[in-house]
């Protein structure tokens, strides 16, 4: 059990048989001490382990949430979905006008086509003064008549001309695929599609708006991807690990969670840092919301044995404390010095053993060795 600042939680460790000790306790009482014995209710002194807690109010987060804008401007055809509705990856939330954006991709597939067939024509005709150049260069090695140095040199350097044209023909063509590229990446961006699941919580347009490259369309939170943080004070976070399990509060639920990631980094205001929780728990289609609050049990100290004692057994005498334990039949007074609370019960720092039996109703009206009954 995970209680409030400062307190305790436990699980007993061993149990006594309540009713036997009664029977072997009160077994010696004579039938007169027996009618004026007083009825009282007893509890046992007994074994806890505990660890102490610090509850932190946090709140559910999305690990991912976000508003889905626009990639290219346009005017709004098209709302596919409405607040509430639960989307997949991939599905189609809006559509724009597409009209222009598609004739656009027609005119960069023609600019396209054009710079191929340019290209293919200086190809050509590189081509043919290759082979005219290779037709003067066989007249010069046989020594004919009917090489021309003029026309030789005059070739060669038209060849040079026509490789820098076809240089700058590739590179057109090049930037005209480019172009064509991306007028089919913006006629697909019209259609405007959600980049992971989850629920649409607020729709920032209308059908006939125009939308500018940018521009808000849908805010989407992913549910099924919910974590916990909580602004832990800084001189509770020695007590967190990554993988420590922690007890979560949300509403009338209990669950539990992991601690995920301390952030290193410090409000110098409140003096406390965000801690990540990961659920141990199903997130999705459970009722949760995003900025719901979570109470979370900060573990500020680790597993110890110690006694406890009921707390309706600690009686307020002066500036002490003390109970009424049953010996023999009667109950003794005992002072003692008690410590944090372990739910119902208090730590013993002083004055009672493991498996004593203590009065924990009726002892208001009890005196030292009066005798008691159950």
């Amino acid at each position: 059990m995970h209680r409030h600042a400062g307190i305790a939680h436990g699980r007993p460790r061993r149990r006594a048989a309540l009713a036997v000790a009664a029977i072997v306790a009160l077994s010696p009482l004579t039938g007169a001490a027996q009618g004026g014995a007083a009825l009282v209710g007893v509890d046992e002194v007994r074994a806890e382990v505990v660890s102490q807690t610090f509850p932190v109010v946090g709140r559910l987060v999305a690990r991912r949430a976000g508003v889905i804008a626009a990639r290219v401007g346009g005017p709004v055809a098209e709302i596919k979905v409405e607040i509430g509705d639960r989307v997949q990856k991939g599905q189609v939330i809006a559509v724009l006008v597409r009209e222009r954006l598609r004739w656009e991709r027609e005119r960069r597939a023609a600019d396209l086509a054009e710079q191929q067939a340019k290209l293919r024509g200086s190809e050509a005709e590189m081509q043919l003064k290759q082979q005219e150049l290779q037709r003067l260069e066989r007249l010069q090695s046989s020594r004919s008549a009917a090489f021309r140095q003029a026309l030789f040199d005059d070739t060669q350097i038209e060849l040079a001309v026509l490789s820098g044209e076809m240089a700058e023909a590739r590179a057109r063509l090049n930037r005209a695929e480019a172009d064509l590229r991306l007028a089919e990446l913006s006629l697909d961006y019209a259609v405007i599609r959600a980049p992971f699941q989850g629920v649409v919580t607020l729709r920032h347009t209308e059908v006939g708006a125009f939308l500018s490259a940018g521009a808000s369309v849908v805010t989407i939170v992913d549910d099924g991807a919910l974590e916990i943080e909580a602004d832990v004070p800084v001189k509770r976070i020695a007590g967190l690990r990554a993988g420590d399990r922690v007890e979560l509060a949300i509403g009338e639920r209990i669950q539990t969670g992991l601690v995920r990631a301390v952030v290193p980094e410090e409000n110098p205001l409140t003096r406390t840092r965000a801690v990540r929780f990961t659920p141990e728990f199903a997130t999705q289609n459970a009722g949760f919301a995003a900025n719901q609050s979570v109470t979370v049990q900060i573990p500020i100290s680790r597993e110890r044995d110690v006694v406890s004692v009921h707390k309706d057994a600690v009686l307020a005498r002066g500036e002490g404390r003390m109970v009424f334990v049953v010996k023999e039949g009667a109950a003794q007074p005992r002072p003692v010095r008690v410590g944090d609370a372990v739910g119902e019960r208090f730590i013993v720092e002083q004055g009672l053993t493991v498996g004593e039996l203590v009065v924990v109703r009726g002892n208001e009206r009890l005196f030292p060795g009066q005798p008691v009954r159950f």
